[in-house]
């Protein structure tokens, strides 16, 4: 495959697993073509931010791929097509953020670049786009350098071979190493409550977790013992938490054993790859059962079920009653009757659980959690929050945040 069939593969490849842009510039900085459906407002950005100027200034003077970003936390990573010596062409992929990153900091940032006359529509565009830029530690940006490298001059590199600084402006507040630790507590959070609960929506979780940390941190170069270290410690608390959702300790323990065994027994990366996914599942599905009301016919429960796994859609009864192949009617009366409450009660209750975990767990403000949780508007949902928590999500939050 030549040059241009190997980035699109690469393209494709990149965003199985994030939502991140190619963009390919020419030799003067003109865009030439990106696959990235906000292409003007982040273009901007990175010229403004002066990302394109460094990374032309280096393709001129290099072969080495290189990360450039701004001091708002902003990274691309850039890679060059060239002929001899002489610059061709310049492609990047972002942007991302290495940490995650409050866009009142953001904000902050913003005004060291007031100088260059941003207008409020487009900060307000910016700000927005930001919302969905995801957050990729810096070892797997390393990775991607050198793919998009390989994809374009067939040479194989490794991440060592970069540079050891990027050029990257760090940004001025908390500390990367305070922030990343904040992030993967609050992530760690959300994984417990979920086993806790035995909530079988649970993936999306479980990915933000994988992305935010790589595992406990080990200071050794044999990365077969740092992947079980993480492995076990990650059973260990998952096994907990599975006990205080219910689970009894003999099952508990016994099934922690067990994964525990199988990690020390592991020979290498691939038989621990699939290990941590597989040992959360099994631990949230005995927890969700085990929670599982006997006294529930199996439709009813079943419509529990689907309330639970579909939390981010307005949901009716008449859409259960089709699921189980009642009347609407029939199924309502039904409902409230084995369960307790109404079909629309325990939709409130299921999504105000679902709003504490991520009031928690998350940075989303209450709007976000509102639009996820499709309440319709903030009003409604703290309304909701209110008759059922008995507080507001903001109060919510903010005593949480005291423990």
């Amino acid at each position: 495959m030549d040059a241009l069939q190997n980035i699109r593969l690469f393209q494709e490849l990149i965003r199985c697993g994030d939502n991140i842009y190619t963009w390919c510039y020419d030799v003067d900085g003109a865009l030439l073509h990106s696959n990235c459906p906000d292409e003007g407002v982040l273009n901007t950005a990175f010229t403004l931010f002066g990302c394109k100027d460094r990374m032309l200034e280096r393709g001129r003077r290099s072969r080495l791929p290189v990360s450039v970003g701004a001091s708002i936390g902003l990274i691309w990573i850039a890679a060059f097509e060239k002929e001899g010596e002489e610059l061709l062409r310049c492609w990047a992929i972002g942007p991302v953020f290495y940490h995650d990153i409050s866009m009142r900091s953001v904000e902050d940032g913003l005004r060291e670049f007031r100088s260059l006359e941003i207008s409020i529509s487009w900060k307000s565009q910016f700000i927005r786009i930001l919302r969905a830029v995801p957050v990729v530690q810096s070892t797997l940006t390393s990775r991607y350098a050198v793919m998009l490298h390989h994809c374009l001059t067939g040479e194989r590199l490794h991440p060592s071979d970069l540079d050891a600084e990027a050029d990257i402006p760090h940004l001025p507040d908390v500390p990367q190493a305070a922030r990343d630790r904040h992030r993967v507590w609050m992530a760690e959070q959300a994984l417990l409550q979920m086993v806790r609960t035995g909530d079988l929506n649970y993936k999306q979780a479980l990915s933000n977790s994988m992305a935010v940390s790589a595992g406990v941190p080990v200071d050794s170069p044999d990365a077969l013992r740092q992947g079980k270290v993480s492995v076990i410690v990650f059973a260990s608390i998952v096994c907990r938490a599975a006990i205080e959702g219910g689970l009894s300790p003999e099952e508990a323990y016994g099934l922690g054993d067990r994964y525990i065994q199988t990690a020390e027994s592991a020979r290498t990366m691939d038989d621990l790859m699939s290990l941590a996914p597989m040992l959360y599942d099994d631990f949230i599905r005995r927890v969700h059962k085990c929670r599982t009301n006997p006294k529930l016919s199996a439709q009813i429960q079943r419509c529990c079920d689907y309330i639970e796994m579909h939390l981010g859609q307005k949901i009716r009864a008449s859409d259960l009653a089709i699921l189980v192949g009642y009347t609407e009617y029939y199924l309502t009366h039904k409902f409230k009757a084995e369960v307790g409450v109404s079909v629309n009660d325990y939709v409130k209750f299921a999504k105000v659980e679902r709003a504490k975990i991520l009031l928690k767990s998350t940075d989303l403000t209450v709007q976000d959690i509102s639009d996820q949780l499709s309440f319709g508007t903030r009003n409604y949902f703290s309304r909701v929050f209110q008759d059922v928590a008995g507080c507001t999500p903001v109060q919510y939050r903010e005593e949480r945040s005291l423990h």
